[in-house]
Order: structure tokens, then C-alpha cells, then sequence
């Protein structure tokens, strides 16, 4: 071998346990998911693109672990610990249950969160303004849009008299509050309204077959990250049962269902994205104040309602954000 190859060939071979470490520094991010890599993928997409805004991105210089529960809750502390023994720097989560067993998993590893709900409430941080230890992230109106939903869907079918709920009892700190602010919207409008539970597929499928005995004119789909993991399950649910259905979000309408009214999962998880990326170059998440999505937007599917026989009113076309024909 000529002298000038081998030390081509020396050289290539040196770097190949150079490229291997460097490889395993690249800095870890747990992806905690509480549905499927197919149902969550608008939140990794979108958390993905956050993350290359602050010079992050997947496979270069940062190693994305993926962990997802498949809409059972009682997955996750165990899915959380996987994560905490991967050595993950952050672990993103987006929904309560997935917080909560990712703070039990680690006193230390840093978290940021999507919720539905008030943080503070349900003991997570300090404040939002100062979240203090380990974890912070971003919140939306979620519980709080459920009374506004229901006048939404009592507009859509304004002669009905009765409205139906649908909550998954497996995620009390959700249900109850949304349980007792529709309950209260319902009696302002002067409307009957049937609380349905689903926590699991089956019941999904349950909750459907028994609609058309209640003679609810309208569901009102409940924040929930078992819920948001099935958009695509509950439109054609509701397309099957023609009932016409509300839900948080635009996915939800774009899979077929006929409206939504609630904040945007890309804007909330892209700036889950920027604050894992700020955590990764030193910020200690308890110096990031929790970002409080508060824009919500309305989607129509046009083509679901000629389906369901709904007329939408022209003054709630007007105002809708996007009107899906």
C-alpha cells in the first residue's frame, strides 16, 4: 500500500470512533406522547420546527426519543422512567397525566409542557410568571372554552333541546371542571345535557351507538389528550352516527368533522419547541414564564355539514377563522 493511502485510510479509520462519540454527546429530548406517532404528528412536526428555530435540529445536533402511550394514561409514569434512564436533558410532554409522571420519573430532568389547564392549579409550579424548579411550557384556554362550545353547537342546531358532553373520566382534573361549567352553560340556554364517559376505544364505539336514544341535537367533544390522540376516529364516528360534533381542534375538522373552536396545536407546540431549544443552550426552565395561548380559532367543514343535513347560519360563517368546502 502506497504511503499516502494508508494515511487516507488511517485517518477515515481514526474518525470513526470520533463520529461515534460525537453521536452519543448530541443532547437527548424525551418526546412523551400521550396518543400515536400518527395521531401526534401536527405536535412533533410542529415542536420540530420550533426546536430549528433555536438552531436545534433532529438527527445534527440533538437525538429526538419517542415515547407514546397510545391513549392509556396509565402508561406513561413508565414511559416517563424510560426517558429518565435515556438521560434525556428535557422530556416535552402535552398533556396533565404526562407531566405529572414525568416530574414523579425525575427531580431534576428539566420539562416542558402543553396543558389544558391551569399549571398552578394542579400543583405543578409556583407561578406562571415564575414557574420555579423544573418544569414550564405553554397553557391554553382548553376547560375554559367548553361553555362557549356548547352556545357554538346550540347555534348550529338551535331547535334542539338537549345537547350531549363527551369526557373521559380517566382524567379528573379535565372532567370536572369542564363537567361543571357546561352543566351551568346548559341551563343558562335552557338545555338538557347528557354527560358521556370514555376513557378507552371501546367506549368510544359505546358512547356513539347510545347517542341517537338521548336525541341530543349536538356533542360537545371535551378537552382531552385521549380525545385530541382520536381526531380521525371521532369525525368518522360522527359522520357514521350523523352527529353533528364540536371539538378543540382544527384536525379534528380536517379529518371530517364538522367544527372545532379552541387554540392552535402548531402555534402551542412550536413554542414548546423554542423552549426546549432555550433549555438545551443553559435557560433553567424555571426562569421561562409560561406562555398563556389565548388566540382561539374557528373551523367549519362545509362539506360535513351539507352531509349531516346542518345549515350553518351565516353570521357563524362570517365568523370563522377557515371554512373548509
Amino acid at each position: 500500500m502506497k504511503r499516502r493511502e494508508f494515511i487516507t485510510v488511517l485517518g477515515s479509520a481514526a474518525g470513526w470512533p470520533l463520529a461515534a462519540r460525537a453521536q452519543q454527546t448530541m443532547p437527548v429530548i424525551g418526546f412523551l406522547g400521550s396518543g400515536s406517532q400518527e395521531s401526534d404528528a401536527i405536535r412533533v412536526n410542529s415542536f420540530r420546527r420550533g426546536l430549528s428555530e433555536t438552531g436545534f435540529v433532529e438527527g445534527r445536533n440533538v437525538v429526538l426519543e419517542y415515547r407514546f402511550a397510545q391513549g392509556q394514561h396509565d402508561r406513561l409514569p413508565a414511559l416517563a422512567a424510560e426517558l429518565v434512564r435515556h438521560h434525556a436533558a428535557v422530556i416535552i410532554t402535552g398533556s396533565t397525566p404526562g407531566a405529572l409522571a414525568a416530574k414523579a420519573a425525575s427531580t431534576t430532568t428539566p420539562i416542558v409542557f402543553y396543558l389544558a389547564v391551569d399549571p398552578v392549579e394542579v400543583g405543578l409550579i409556583a407561578s406562571l410568571n415564575r414557574p420555579g424548579g423544573q418544569l414550564t411550557g405553554v397553557t391554553s384556554l382548553g376547560v375554559m372554552l367548553g361553555p362557549k362550545q356548547l352556545d357554538l353547537a346550540h347555534e348550529l342546531v338551535p331547535g334542539a333541546t338537549s345537547m350531549a358532553l363527551l369526557l373521559n373520566p380517566s382524567s379528573p382534573t379535565l372532567a370536572e371542571p369542564q363537567s361543571r361549567d357546561v352543566h351551568a352553560a346548559a341551563r343558562t340556554l335552557g338545555l338538557k345535557l347528557h354527560v358521556l364517559h370514555a376513557s378507552t376505544d371501546r367506549d368510544l364505539d359505546t358512547v356513539f351507538a347510545t347517542l341517537p336514544q338521548l336525541q341530543a341535537g349536538a356533542l360537545v367533544i371535551g378537552t382531552d389528550a385521549f380525545f385530541s390522540s382520536r381526531s380521525e376516529q371521532l369525525a368518522a364516528l360522527t359522520i357514521r352516527h350523523a352527529v353533528p360534533a364540536i371539538h378543540q381542534y382544527r384536525d379534528f375538522v380536517t379529518a371530517g368533522g364538522l367544527m372545532s373552536y379552541g387554540s392552535s396545536l402548531a402555534d402551542a407546540y412550536r413554542q414548546v419547541g423554542i423552549y426546549a431549544g432555550k433549555i438545551l443552550q443553559g435557560t433553567q426552565p424555571g426562569d421561562l414564564p409560561v406562555q398563556q395561548a389565548v388566540k382561539v380559532e374557528m373551523v367549519i367543514n362545509l362539506k360535513t355539514a351539507k352531509a349531516l343535513g346542518v345549515t350553518i347560519p351565516l353570521p357563524l360563517l362570517g365568523r370563522a377563522d377557515e371554512v373548509i368546502e
